[in-house]
């Protein structure tokens, strides 16, 4: 028997029958980056939509039955609804996408795209940052280009963790509270009804691997989850948090994800052509297709060729604690009777994760996906430079420039990160239908430098209004719902003001992003932001990873001198950042902040999601910003000397051009309050992120470069042979 969906409807109060397709609306996420499907729900209820923070179906069981019945008898709402109804069958179904143009001999041959996380919107809060959000992107430009995606992750009961700052800075974790009732997850149910579709071996004993399944448009996202009645319960919390626990956690469920991922797509009836190992976590998917391989009478070797012959394997972080790494006893006790079933012995098995570099107890999963990925690339132009230099060691007698490692710059999906205000803007610049047209003729973005400059300025303004707002409003919910002390508004932001030049810095607070590089010298930085003419402040967001306690110091440095009476209130940092808050900061700021130290930034798309939204970087030349930096889109910092202090040289410089260059262009404005030379960086930096960051870009460079070759199966031979 053939799997099935388990049959689910959001039980709303009352739902006038011709208002049914509601349901389907809100359970396809294709509605979170559509300006109509969005404007419709928000007609609804506007004060519901913004309480539930975007979320259409908790929405749908909140509102009132007689707003309802309303809607239903509105003829204009209605107009809109069949409109929206409409988009959503040809944004789903239909025929002509940019794949079908291209590849239309390859679509029948879907791609696996496996990750640990993926943040497509914060209803469904599996992600922690980066990572997920750009798995989330590039999940939404496969499915508005048509490509034939399938992704796999794990379904995070528990998510990551919701942050809470105590009155001394210290972040405190606490425990997620994730719905699914009030997502748009489907259960799917084995044969019989049976809650699992797959079993794994690990530590001994069976695991029974339970499935949701979500549509982010035509791209279904399926989610392992091990909380089953079946499973032992030391197994049964494996999907409970992201990234929690130590290695040997961690270890199982990139194991559960892996071969649990590849066994799940075989029982829903799914024979990818391609695969795609979004980073380390996910690549023991490619060692169950070898074992399939062998299971079905190959050599170990032969399997292993094939394999590599389809499979494609992004690496993200150029900081060697980015890459896991498990104790060889640890891998064993994990994968138990596993090599036997490759057909091979222990040593030739762990020999597959060595690091010739590293200490010889150590598996290390980047040296088994790059072992088994017939392609690799990393995330930026400097990144795949650094990425081939830090692996050269795996083809011994090479060097760098001849290691078969490339890159695809990571880019961001405009539908998600550009604001409306704006789009409505490039709407009646560009043309209707700009955002479609532009997939296949990029040279569209020039028009926008060509945009007038007051209607620019104002649709800033009125986004900069919209986050001062959000602020004060999310300041008042958690003083009612979880601050005891009123000490805590003064470094919420309730004190910003809407006339001074505001920087953001919104990043998973860890130390080589250096968020509290502006606080090195604090008397030069109290005279920037406490200038009576010219003003400036600060807003901050991210997390600390739990275990990151250096990270924690850092955000408890941010902190404190966000409470520091001295600043006068222009310092902010905005508590339990997710995806709702980074879309109003990154489109409400005036001036990005990005400073790794270099060269530890992969890419970096924070900066791009800005730049989308007209806010122009200041930042170190790294990740993507070596490439996106053209001068007239934002200000960078020159590297420092090797023998230099480096975080001293930045400091210094980021200083300078605040205030020289920065602050004086911002306040620099003609009679009718437009700073225009502000107004042009703001333009060049929505053009050459729009230009070349974009995910659509990114996606069909993953196609043409990686996907399209592994399905027709040109074999990549040149394997590691370290």
């Amino acid at each position: 028997m053939a799997p099935v969906l388990a049959t689910r409807t959001v039980a709303v109060p009352h739902l006038p029958s011709r208002l049914e397709g509601l349901v389907g609306i809100a359970t396809n996420l294709w509605w979170s980056w559509d300006r109509e499907a969005r404007a419709l729900f928000r007609a609804i209820d506007q004060p519901l939509w913004h309480l539930t923070r975007h979320n259409p179906i908790e929405l749908l069981l909140r509102v009132d039955p007689a707003r309802l019945d309303g809607c239903a008898g509105d003829p204009g709402f209605m107009r809109r609804y069949d409109a929206v109804l409409e988009k959503l069958h040809r944004a789903t179904s239909g025929t002509d996408t940019w794949y079908r143009r291209s590849h239309a001999d390859l679509e029948d041959q879907p791609v696996a795209y496996f990750c640990a996380e993926f943040g497509f919107h914060n209803s469904v809060p599996i992600y922690s940052g980066g990572l997920g959000v750009l798995a989330g992107d590039h999940c939404k430009a496969a499915s508005d280009l048509g490509v034939p995606l399938v992704a796999v992750g794990l379904l995070y009961t528990k998510g990551y963790f919701d942050q809470r700052i105590r009155l001394d800075g210290r972040q405190e974790d606490a425990e997620e509270v994730f719905d699914p009732a009030v997502s748009p997850l489907i259960p799917v149910l084995g044969p019989g009804n049976e809650p699992h579709l797959a079993a794994i071996e690990t530590s001994g004993r069976p695991v029974y691997v339970g499935a949701w399944r979500m549509m982010v448009g035509r791209v279904p996202v399926y989610l392992l989850d091990t909380r089953l009645e079946r499973n032992d319960p030391e197994d049964r919390v494996l999907s409970d948090r992201l990234y929690a626990g130590g290695p040997g956690l961690r270890l199982r469920q990139e194991w559960i994800l892996g071969v649990g991922g590849v066994r799940l797509l075989r029982a829903v009836g799914l024979d990818p052509g391609g695969w795609h190992a979004n980073e380390g976590h996910t690549v023991f998917m490619f060692l169950e297709r070898v074992r399939e391989l062998v299971a079905a009478g190959g050599r170990f070797e032969d399997a292993v060729h094939q394999v590599r012959a389809s499979a494609v394997f992004t690496t993200h972080t150029p900081v060697p604690a980015g890459h896991d790494v498990f104790r060889h006893e640890q891998v064993e006790q994990c994968v138990g009777s596993y090599p036997q079933q490759l057909g091979i012995d222990r040593e030739q098995f762990l020999a597959l994760g060595r690091h010739p570099a590293l200490a010889p107890d150590l598996f290390h999963m980047t040296a088994l996906g790059m072992r088994l990925a017939g392609r690799v690339n990393g995330v930026a132009r400097t990144h795949g430079d650094l990425t081939r230099r830090m692996w050269a060691v795996l083809w011994p007698g090479r060097g760098p420039e001849h290691v078969p490692i490339g890159h695809v710059t990571n880019g961001i999906h405009v539908g998600t990160w550009m604001n409306h205000a704006l789009k409505a803007l490039l709407d009646d610049h560009l043309g209707p239908g700009w955002v479609e047209r532009i997939v296949d003729d990029p040279s569209l973005w020039q028009a926008v430098l060509s945009l007038d400059d007051a209607q620019l300025w104002a649709a800033h303004a009125q986004l900069k209004a919209t986050l001062l707002d959000f602020i004060r409003e999310d300041v008042r919910w958690r003083f009612a719902g979880h601050w005891r002390d009123a000490a805590h508004l003064v470094g919420a932001g309730v004190l910003l003001g809407a006339a001074s030049l505001t920087i953001g810095f919104a990043r998973r607070f860890t130390t080589y992003k250096r968020a509290d590089l502006l606080f090195r010298d604090v008397d030069r930085l109290h005279r920037l932001l406490v200038d009576p003419q010219r003003p400036v402040q600060l807003v901050f967001a991210g997390k600390a990873h739990p275990a990151d306690e250096q990270g924690k110091l850092v955000l408890q440095r941010v902190y404190t001198h966000s409470r520091d009476p001295r600043f006068e209130g222009r310092i902010a940092f905005l508590e339990d950042y997710e995806l709702h808050t980074a879309h109003r900061l990154v489109q409400g700021v005036d001036l990005w902040l990005n400073v790794p130290r270099v060269p530890l930034e992969a890419c970096g798309t924070s900066g791009m999601k800005a730049a989308l939204n007209g806010i122009p970087q200041v930042g170190t030349l790294d990740g993507w910003w070596t490439e996106g930096h053209t001068g007239a889109n934002g200000w960078a910092i020159p590297a420092a000397p090797p023998d230099a202090d480096a975080d001293a040289h930045d400091a210094e410089h980021l200083y300078a051009l605040l205030e020289r260059e920065i602050v004086p262009l911002f306040y620099d404005r003609d009679v009718a309050g437009i700073p225009h030379g502000w107004v042009r960086r703001m333009k060049h930096a929505l053009y050459e992120s729009g230009r070349n960051f974009t995910a659509h870009r990114m996606v069909m460079q993953y196609v043409q470069d990686y996907y399209a070759p592994a399905l027709r199966r040109s074999h990549a031979d040149d394997a590691p042979t370290g």
